[in-house]
């Protein structure tokens, strides 16, 4: 379990930096899930009003190489995304300020009205330009799981967020636009990949492989996709899960995945 950290348990020279910029902190809420993060809280603050502010400890290698990317991202992910305010790194600690997203996590159940937003703001990404600095390669992150050739059919130019659970999907109050946030794994693939991960969430979130396919289905990129990129990315996808965790612990998982070959979609092309 990812630990907690909770305000007053803070070094008090890093709240102290906190409120100088924000304002007197008047009340602060930890929240439980969805971030790989040891700092994920609420704050009510008196000068800034609301924000989300996100940590992790300096010696924590792997969160501070998630937060890092967050931070150098934010500007190439602005209007979809929560906007960076504040930047500290004291007493062992990196933490970010965003503006806070008043509103709820997207609903994937069955039945959902959110659909819609959905795809409004998957489209939308597709048409971000990727950052100046280097971001991975999708196959990258199947190191080791791949045969030759495989990582070729899976190269692309599209900015791919990779993680869009509904922890990451944000439904503002103020209208019914989606925002996708957490933008700690993104990496360069073909256009379609966050559409078919969000398929295989509204499967695992309750919904029928046809009904999450058919959602799918009208989703342009998805609709451009190529049948050999797709069958490369669930052979790759359910290659690693088996090795990571076996046979029977990928079972479900894996089968969702592979229900995206199920749709015609996908076209015969020699490039992906």
């Amino acid at each position: 379990m990812t630990e907690r950290v909770e305000w007053d348990e803070l070094p008090s020279d890093l709240r102290n930096a906190v409120e100088a910029r924000t304002g007197q902190v008047e009340a602060s809420e930890s929240v439980a899930t969805g971030f790989n993060c040891s700092l994920a809280m609420v704050l009510d603050t008196r000068g800034s009003g609301r924000l989300f502010l996100k940590g992790v400890r300096v010696s924590d290698s792997s969160g501070m190489a998630g937060l890092l990317c967050e931070e150098r991202i934010n500007g190439a992910v602005r209007g979809i995304s929560a906007t960076i305010r504040h930047r500290f790194e004291l007493s062992g600690w990196l933490v970010l300020t965003f503006t806070h997203i008043d509103g709820r996590h997207v609903d994937y159940s069955p039945g959902t009205a959110d659909l819609g937003a959905v795809t409004h703001v998957l489209r939308r990404t597709q048409s971000l330009r990727a950052p100046a600095f280097p971001v991975p390669q999708l196959s990258d992150r199947f190191a080791g799981h791949l045969k030759p050739g495989e990582a070729d059919v899976l190269h692309g130019t599209h900015l791919l967020h990779t993680d869009t659970n509904p922890h990451n999907m944000l439904i503002p109050n103020h209208d019914g636009h989606a925002c996708l946030v957490d933008w700690a794994m993104p990496a360069l693939g073909p256009a379609w990949v966050d559409a078919a991960y969000t398929a295989r969430w509204l499967m695992r979130f309750g919904q029928t492989p046809e009904d999450a396919l058919a959602w799918l289905s009208g989703v342009p990129s998805w609709q451009q996709a190529h049948r050999k990129a797709v069958e490369t990315f669930v052979r790759v996808t359910c290659r690693q899960a088996i090795a990571q965790v076996g046979e029977r612990g990928s079972a479900t998982s894996n089968t969702q995945f592979r229900h995206l070959l199920d749709t015609p979609a996908p076209r015969p092309s020699r490039q992906p």
